[in-house]
């Protein structure tokens, strides 16, 4: 999760997140060298004597300014396109989990069982173990196995919600009456947050998302205990 005084993204904890960091950074490089290069034609004009009017016509020059941002704009658009449609492709998923927000907290059914549904509220402070962290724990985890394709199904009941998980590279809208999908993969096992990032009223900030990834064995156990 996020720490203090963070600057960057958290660590990744899907393939998909993996990428979206890559092309961050692949991005930020682009950005970098258009603006270096713009400050040096700045500091060049307002630090030398313009003797020579020649290029203002020259057609080199224009040929070159117009086709750069051309090839700029190709080779941070190509990388995009292939992310999206990575992030909208579902294959054989392993496991289908229906997300459905409320005024103010989550509710999980998992599909692939007969009775596996449960809600998830935020924990009040004075309820919190040591270790646990205020605003973001709940009260009953997403538990997910890990190395599996998990397909999310998210609605609402009411208003606007959005389901967000920043480790996973997740961000889907939750929409009263319509059923968005998304899917991820969890690289590794662990307890990740996020909340609801659509402004939904009074009670907006306490609705935190737990989603906890543990190996194949473990989850079984742990569904097989949630439905006793």
């Amino acid at each position: 999760m996020a720490h203090p005084s963070q600057l960057g993204f958290q660590d990744a904890a899907s393939p998909i997140m993996e990428e979206l960091l890559h092309f961050h950074d692949h991005a930020l490089m682009a950005v970098f060298l258009i603006s270096t290069l713009v400050l040096y034609i700045i500091t060049v004009m307002m630090t030398t004597k313009l003797t020579n009017t020649n290029a203002m016509d020259a057609q080199e020059i224009g040929m070159v300014w117009t086709i750069m941002p051309r090839l700029i704009l190709i080779v941070i658009a190509l990388p995009s396109l292939r992310i999206l449609y990575l992030m909208d492709e579902i294959n054989d998923p392993h496991l289908t989990v229906k997300a459905i927000g409320h005024q103010w907290y989550w509710s999980y059914e998992y599909t692939n069982y007969d009775d596996l549904v449960f809600d998830s509220y935020m924990l009040p402070t004075q309820n919190l173990n040591p270790g646990e962290f205020r605003l973001l724990e709940v009260d009953n985890r997403m538990v997910v196995p890990m190395e599996s394709p998990i397909r999310m199904l998210i609605s609402a009941e009411d208003v606007l919600h959005s389901w967000a998980m920043p480790s996973m590279g997740i961000k889907t809208d939750a929409i009263p009456g319509r059923l968005n999908q998304t899917t991820f993969i969890a690289s590794r096992p662990g307890v990740f947050y996020g909340q609801c990032s659509e402004i939904c009223g009074a009670n907006h900030s306490f609705m935190p998302i737990v989603v906890e990834t543990t190996p194949l064995g473990h989850f079984q156990n742990w569904s097989s205990s949630m439905q006793e």
